[in-house]
């Protein structure tokens, strides 16, 4: 095991060198940390990469705060002219 409690592999960089690639898919997959040796001392060590994904819900828990009611429109209908006079034409040019 390694320090971080993952599991961990031993192979010499000869190895390592053939098969790189799919070293490094194995180690994507698994999560498998994979020590990496010349003349069986330690060099090198291939982890993987740990992304941690944003949660949606509760991300801006303590950021924004919703004070009154947000599902009602801010502006009552009958305010609005195109939904009092559906039939009137607004023309964003009118004569003067």
């Amino acid at each position: 095991m390694s320090s971080r409690g993952q599991a961990q592999r031993i192979i010499p960089a000869g190895e390592f060198k053939n098969r790189c690639l799919a070293l490094m898919d194995e180690v994507n997959e698994t999560g498998t940390e994979i020590v990496i040796t010349k003349h069986g001392r330690p060099v090198s060590r291939l982890v993987p990469i740990t992304r941690s994904v944003p949660q949606m819900w509760g991300r801006y828990r303590d950021l924004v705060r919703v004070t009154g009611d947000i599902v009602s429109p801010a502006i009552p209908a009958e305010d609005w002219e195109v939904i009092s006079s559906p039939n009137r034409i607004l023309d964003p040019d009118p004569p003067l």
